[in-house]
């Protein structure tokens, strides 16, 4: 059996460009993306903070250092500049390997600098 987990989030980058009219994606700082461990191409779950909304697209890497996230195409109706956002991966894991499965998380300064990294998630408290 498969199951469907969290492979690695950027938590709380900042929009940075909102482009309608572009092929589509969205561009996000190459040494983000190496640090994530998420590929050009892939494909990415966008939820934003400020507006609540939820959209599916695909990761171009941009340049190496510019903070860069650029919400393209008609999902730029859905991000504006200063939008923060949390960005997902997900990737599909037999038993075996979720026996030492950890996600990869990314947390992001207000200037799209990085905070820390983990690979857990706090547990919420009541």
């Amino acid at each position: 059996m498969q199951s469907i987990m969290l492979k690695a989030k950027l938590h709380q980058a900042r929009v940075t460009h909102s482009v309608l009219n572009y092929e589509g994606s969205c561009a996000i700082d190459g040494t983000l993306l190496d640090l994530a461990g998420m590929r050009e191409f892939e494909q990415i779950q966008i939820y934003n903070i400020d507006n609540g909304h939820r959209f599916t697209t695909y990761i171009i890497r941009a340049e190496d250092g510019s903070g860069m996230i650029s919400v393209n195409g008609a999902a730029a109706r859905l991000a504006d500049v200063g939008d923060r956002v949390i960005i997902c991966t997900y990737g599909s894991y037999d038993e075996q390997e979720l026996a030492n499965f950890k996600p990869k998380m990314v947390y992001i300064n207000a200037d799209n600098s990085v905070s820390h990294t983990s690979f857990d998630i706090p547990v919420q408290m009541a």
